[in-house]
């Protein structure tokens, strides 16, 4: 497991990112060599995030072409902070759904909704993308900002 660099300890890191329920942004290649950029929903376990997407999705296929990527955590509005970083990534079936049902959980507060039937159809197979950081950088703005923080900070991010 990669330690990070920055302003938290692993403790502070792990705590951010099991608290906010806020998309990862990825960067990756696509097969002709061009930058993609977007955001998915994660959790973060043992030291690596896992994503959940269709299996047909294009960032799939990119992942599958050239598996290094970048990263980023962080909160949406005032005071700024959170984690960026490289990794590697690796993909495989998510069996019965499992890792996406528990994303609906965390950041819709569970299965209710029409984008959960949507994504949990039986016609949609889903895939796991897990990245395996490489490494890990941390800031937090919060001293500088203290007089232009709103809200809970972005942790919560809904509009």
């Amino acid at each position: 497991m990669v330690e990070p660099t920055g302003v938290w300890s692993r403790a502070e890191l792990d705590a951010f990112l099991d608290d906010a329920a806020i998309p990862l942004r990825l960067a990756c290649r696509t097969p002709a060599d061009d930058l993609w950029t977007l955001s998915l929903w994660y959790r973060y376990r043992d030291g690596a995030f896992w994503c959940a997407t269709s299996r047909d999705a294009d960032v799939v296929r990119f992942l599958r072409a050239n598996a290094d990527v970048a990263f980023e955590v962080s909160t949406n509005r005032p005071p700024y902070r959170g984690v960026r970083g490289r990794g590697t990534t690796s993909i495989e079936p998510d069996e019965g759904k499992k890792l996406l049902r528990g994303l609906l959980e965390r950041y819709l507060g569970g299965t209710e909704s029409s984008l959960a039937a949507s994504l949990l159809s039986p016609e949609r197979e889903e895939a796991k993308i897990r990245i395996e950081p490489t490494k890990l950088y941390t800031w937090d703005f919060s001293e500088r900002m203290a007089d232009v923080a709103v809200g809970d900070g972005g942790n919560r991010d809904v509009r």
